[in-house]
Formats: C-alpha cells, sequence, structure tokens
C-alpha cells in the first residue's frame, strides 16, 4: 500500500468502506471520501456516509448525485423490484449494472484533480454477494485503464487503486476496523433500511454482516427495525 500523500475513499456509509477509510487514514493519507447518490432505495447510506467521513478524520467529504438509477435493473434502484430475503443462484437482482465502473471512474476525476495518489474501495471477493465487479479481475483492469487515461500515469505519476479488503472475510474486516475505532454501530449496510437506519435483519447484506460478527466473536451493534 501507499503510506503517505492524498487519498480519494469511496465511502457508501456501509461497514467495508469504512473500514477502508480506517486504514487509508492508518497508512498515513489524507483522505477525501466521496459518496454517490445514485438513486439507491434509501438515503440512510449517505448520511451515515456524512457522518463517518467526520468520525474517521476525513479531510473532505463530497456527495455526487448521478442518474444511473433511472435505468433501472435492479433491486436497489427500482422500488418495483423485490429486494430478496433468500439466497439464490447466480447474481441477485440486487446488482446495479456498472456500478463500481461509475463510481471509480468519478474517484478517478476527483482524484485527479485533488493530486492524489490513491484510489480506496471497498470491493470484497469472499463476501461480494456475487457481483462482477466485486472481483480482483476487475480492479486490475481498471487499474490498467487508470495507467492509461490518466495524465498523473502518463506524466510518470500513477493513481494507485487499493482494494485492502479484496481477500479479506467479513469477520477480518470487522476485527481490522475495531482495532482502529471503526464504530460500526454508525454504519448502514442493509439493501432496504428505514429512514433512520435501521436494518431489516434478512437481506443479503444484512446475513452476510450478521454472520461476520457471529464469526469475528463480537456483539452485533447493527439496529433492526421490528419485523411485522
Amino acid at each position: 500500500m501507499t503510506t503517505a500523500g492524498r487519498a480519494v475513499v469511496l465511502l457508501s456509509g456501509g461497514m467495508d468502506s469504512a473500514t477502508c477509510l480506517a486504514l487509508a487514514r492508518a497508512g498515513g493519507h489524507e483522505c477525501h471520501t466521496l459518496a454517490i447518490d445514485y438513486g439507491q432505495r434509501h438515503r440512510a447510506e449517505l448520511a451515515a456516509a456524512a457522518a463517518l467521513a467526520a468520525a474517521l478524520g476525513a479531510a473532505s467529504h463530497r456527495v455526487v448525485a448521478i442518474g444511473i438509477g433511472t435505468f433501472g435493473g435492479s433491486a436497489l434502484t427500482d422500488v418495483r423490484v423485490a429486494v430478496p430475503e433468500a439466497p439464490s443462484p447466480g447474481i441477485p437482482v440486487t446488482y446495479v449494472p456498472a456500478r463500481n465502473t461509475v463510481f471509480l471512474a468519478l474517484a478517478l476525476g476527483l482524484a485527479e484533480v485533488l493530486d492524489a495518489d490513491a484510489i480506496y474501495a471497498g470491493m470484497n471477493a469472499v463476501d461480494y454477494s456475487g457481483y462482477p465487479d466485486c472481483r480482483p479481475e476487475f480492479a486490475a483492469a481498471f487499474q490498467r485503464l487508470a495507467d492509461l487515461a490518466t495524465r498523473r500515469a502518463v506524466e510518470g505519476r500513477r493513481i494507485v487503486l487499493e482494494t485492502p479488503l479484496m481477500r479479506l472475510d467479513k469477520a477480518s474486516i470487522i476485527r481490522q476496523g475495531l482495532a482502529l475505532g471503526v464504530d460500526y454501530a454508525a454504519t448502514v449496510s442493509c439493501y432496504q433500511a428505514t429512514v433512520d437506519g435501521a436494518a431489516c435483519g434478512a437481506c443479503d447484506a444484512c446475513r452476510l454482516r450478521a454472520a461476520g460478527f457471529a464469526a469475528a466473536g463480537v456483539d452485533d451493534p447493527t439496529r433492526y427495525a421490528p419485523r411485522s
């Protein structure tokens, strides 16, 4: 990992991106966080991202609104598509087409403007829920794109895509975050959280999160909404 200079951290408000921010700060980076309003089902994760940026010492926090949610095609952006509450084979309907490609492109643009040395993203291939844009091959391909597409790289100062959680399971991520002072009670992972961030406890994200705390041997601080 790089150990100094500026970094852009993609911060969704969830546990993985919060851990990434803590790791980037621990590595000595001046961190500038970027949250994306892409038309997701709820705003709770955006509020969580702003609070986490402040709590974890980000130098700045930005929210960029983009319209990929208007395309539909995902349970996270189209309320007519139900969020599954049981595991399903293949790529789940919660996959948002091109999401990480677009997010990383925006982070890359901000990194160039800020003269940042790195982009941190919380992609994970172990508990990745079947999303093709959370694989090591995708991250490597985007790095090649960044090396070709940016003035910094052409001038010999490439922007490095850091994915420190890529090969960690949820329990390992939680242990690292706790050691770095991440308050996971302040994070929102649920695909269908309430307005105030309470989790459903049934979606893929909630199941993976709960299993991670159990495997780490620590209490789950998640607030769950009452089930009818």
